[in-house]
C-alpha cells in the first residue's frame, strides 16, 4: 500500500515521515537512469570522435620516416601512414604490421614465393627499394625473383651456378653483356645481345620475327655471304622466314617447295642437297650430281695400301 501511495502521490495524515523517503526513492531512480545513459554514450563517442592521424601529423614526432618514404618509397609513396600503422601507442600496443598484411605469398606453375625474413633484404620499409645486397646468396634472390629462378634451373648454363650479385652487384642493375663475354663482332654492342640471348638462360637463342637479316649475318658470316652472292630467290628471303621456329631450327625443303620433281629423279636422288649443295646457294651444283644426271659413273675414290 505505501508503494501504491507513494508513486501515485496520495499520502495520509500519518505517512508525513515517509515523504522523504519517497522523494529520495525518485531522485535516485533518475540518477541510475542518467548515469547509465551517460555511461553509453560515453564508451561509443570516443570510437566516433577518435582523430585519424594524417602524414602531417606523424612528421611532427617521425620526421625521418616520412621524409623516407617522400624521397625512395616507391609503391609505399601511395599509401598513408595510417594505412599500415593503424594506431598509435597507447591505444595500439603494436602498431608496425607485419609485411604479410599486403605483400601476400604468390604461387604459379613455374615458382612460389615466400617471405621468410623481409628486412634481411628490405632494412628500411620505408625505402623499400634501397636493398643491400652483401653478403646475400642466390637462394635469398630467388625468394623474390620466381621467374628468374625457373629459367636458371630449368635451362642449365653456367649462368645457373653463379650468385646474383656476380653480375647484379647493385639491386635492380642489369650489367652490360660484353663486361664479362666476348663481342661475337668488333662493333657489336651489348643491346644487339638480348636480340637473341637472355641472361637467365642464355643457350636458349630466340629473336623477334623482324629480325633483320644483316644482324643474322653478323654471327652467321657464311651462310650470309652465300646468299648474297646467289643468284636464287632465296637471295630475297629474310632469315627468320626460314628459320623461324628457333636458333638453328631447319626446316626442311618440302615445307615451302612441296614435291618438285618426278618420282624417277626422287629415287636416284633422295635428298635434296645432293643437288642443291645448299639452301644458301641452291644454283652451285656439286660435280658428282652434274655427272650423275649426264649418266656418267662418279669416280670411285683410290683405296690407299698400308
Amino acid at each position: 500500500m505505501k508503494k501504491e501511495r507513494c508513486a501515485s502521490g496520495v499520502m495520509g495524515k500519518d505517512e508525513t515521515m515517509n515523504t522523504a523517503k519517497c522523494s529520495s526513492l525518485t531522485i535516485m531512480v533518475f540518477l541510475v537512469a542518467g548515469i547509465s545513459t551517460f555511461l553509453l554514450y560515453s564508451d561509443i563517442a570516443p570510437a566516433q570522435t577518435q582523430a585519424v592521424l594524417s602524414n602531417k601529423d606523424c612528421v611532427k614526432c617521425h620526421a625521418g620516416q616520412v621524409n623516407d618514404i617522400e624521397a625512395a618509397g616507391g609503391a609505399h609513396r601511395s599509401v598513408s601512414c595510417s594505412g599500415c600503422h593503424t594506431g598509435h601507442p597507447p591505444s595500439v600496443a603494436k602498431p608496425i604490421p607485419l609485411c604479410g598484411q599486403c605483400h601476400l605469398e604468390s604461387k604459379n606453375d613455374h615458382y612460389e614465393m615466400k617471405m621468410p625474413g623481409c628486412l634481411k633484404c628490405h632494412t628500411n620499409p620505408h625505402r623499400p627499394l634501397n636493398i643491400s645486397l652483401k653478403g646475400a646468396g642466390k637462394d635469398a634472390c630467388l625468394i623474390c625473383h620466381g621467374p628468374e629462378s625457373w629459367m636458371l634451373n630449368e635451362y642449365k648454363s653456367k649462368h645457373s651456378a653463379l650468385d646474383c650479385s656476380k653480375c647484379h652487384d647493385v639491386h635492380r642493375k642489369i650489367p652490360q653483356c660484353t663486361q664479362c663475354h666476348q663481342p661475337h663482332w668488333d662493333e657489336m654492342v651489348a643491346t644487339d645481345c638480348k636480340k637473341c640471348h637472355k641472361a637467365h638462360m642464355p643457350q636458349i637463342t630466340d629473336f623477334s620475327a623482324d629480325m633483320p637479316s644483316k644482324d643474322c649475318g653478323l654471327c652467321h658470316k657464311i651462310p650470309a655471304g652465300l646468299l648474297s652472292a646467289t643468284t636464287s630467290k632465296h637471295k630475297n628471303l629474310a632469315c627468320e622466314g626460314c628459320h623461324k621456329l628457333r636458333h638453328r631450327f631447319k626446316p626442311a625443303c618440302q615445307d615451302c617447295h612441296k614435291v618438285p620433281h618426278p618420282k624417277g629423279i626422287l629415287v636416284k636422288f633422295r635428298e635434296c642437297d645432293m643437288c642443291h649443295n645448299n639452301a644458301h646457294d641452291l644454283n652451285n651444283w656439286p660435280e658428282t650430281a652434274t655427272k650423275e644426271a649426264a649418266g656418267e659413273a662418279p669416280k670411285k675414290k683410290e683405296q690407299k695400301i698400308l
